[in-house]
């Protein structure tokens, strides 16, 4: 059985496409490994925020609009947008992928690859003829350009400088820049478009649940012009965003010092782990602070390996030389991968 990658091409726009995280299909693939399964295959944090206490009327009632608009301007101050009518919550940016292509008419997509694949498969939907390219300039002739930064899964950041330059070549033809910024929160300083979403054609993606650690309470943002912003928000419709997801977001993204922290832990692992794997003899070619991504010719022979061992990564159809790690959660888990690794150089 294959995991696919998700960065590889599907046949059909409404195939669904394998992701990280599906310890089902690993356990079918490798029924003897020991239990429990360690799932490295995502780039979420394995350090969530703390959880409040949640009240009972969170869930007795339909979400509050005035605690979206809460949530919408602790978030612009969070990711640096002009304002909170430049914001829009959603349950998570997976459901904005589509709305978002269909903002402008159907036309030519261009993608940065080697990338996320539900962003192809999102422009097939709204009507797009798709194309991957592998030079950020070759976005410039697309009417729908797309990019991911920084990248998943090899960490690339494309320089602020020529997104805009991309933006701004797209313009006179009514056509629109789409980042998706899902792993931002670890990206250097500086990096971010959010602040230039005033612009009018420039739509920033923003990831909860990946830097919190908290993917299953399905929340996201889109960044944009208001007018934008208006025109999502009725794609999506009222009471989009659960009450539980509001108040946590509100809390978790207002709370400056979990954040440092958590980057300077997030720093430490990811340098820990870089080492760890550069001592079996691996090469380290990229990452972010939340995976690394590892170039080998027994990429093939060390997932199964891993796998055998109850440890599950990423590997990648396309690239078959690939793998990307998540970070393990606890010291048992460290232990368990150097277990499993082959011997140390």
């Amino acid at each position: 059985m294959l995991i696919r990658s998700h960065t590889g091409a599907s046949a059909s726009p409404l195939e669904p496409l394998a992701h990280g995280g599906d310890l089902a299909a690993a356990r079918q693939m490798f029924p003897d490994a020991p239990e429990p399964f360690i799932d490295l295959s995502t780039g979420i944090n394995p350090h969530p925020y703390p959880v409040p206490e949640l009240s009972s009327a969170l869930f007795e009632r339909l979400p509050d609009r005035a605690h979206v608009r809460r949530l919408a301007a602790v978030a612009a101050q969070c990711y640096g947008a002009p304002s909170a009518g430049h914001v829009l919550p959603a349950p998570g940016t997976q459901i904005l992928l589509p709305q978002v292509a269909m903002l402008v008419p159907p036309g030519r997509a261009a993608i940065l690859r080697t990338t996320y694949a539900e962003h192809r498969r999102a422009a097939l939907l709204a009507g797009h003829t798709v194309t991957e390219v592998s030079r950020a300039d070759q976005l410039r002739a697309a009417d729908l350009a797309i990019v991911v930064n920084p990248n998943n899964p090899d960490g690339r950041i494309v320089d602020r400088t020529m997104l805009l330059e991309i933006a701004d070549e797209v313009r006179p033809r009514g056509g629109l820049l789409i980042v998706d910024e899902s792993f931002a929160d670890v990206a250097p300083p500086g990096a971010s478009l959010a602040g230039d979403t005033g612009r009018g054609n420039i739509v920033v993606l923003r990831s909860f649940g990946k830097f919190y650690g908290l993917a299953g309470l399905r929340l996201g943002f889109a960044l944009a012009a208001p007018s934008v912003i208006e025109r999502l928000d009725a794609m999506l419709g009222p009471w989009a965003v659960a009450g539980p997801a509001l108040f946590i977001g509100e809390r978790a993204l207002a709370d400056s010092a979990w954040r440092l922290q958590t980057l300077t832990r997030l720093t430490e692992e990811a340098a820990r782990l870089d080492g760890m794997l550069a001592n079996t003899g691996l090469d380290v070619v990229g990452g972010t602070s939340l995976y690394r991504l590892t170039r080998s010719s027994g990429a093939k022979q060390l997932f199964a390996q891993l796998g055998r061992a109850g440890i599950l990564v990423r590997r990648f159809s396309e690239e078959p030389t690939w793998l990307r790690w998540g970070l393990p959660r606890s010291e048992n888990e460290w232990r368990r991968l150097a277990d499993a690794l082959p011997g140390r150089k």
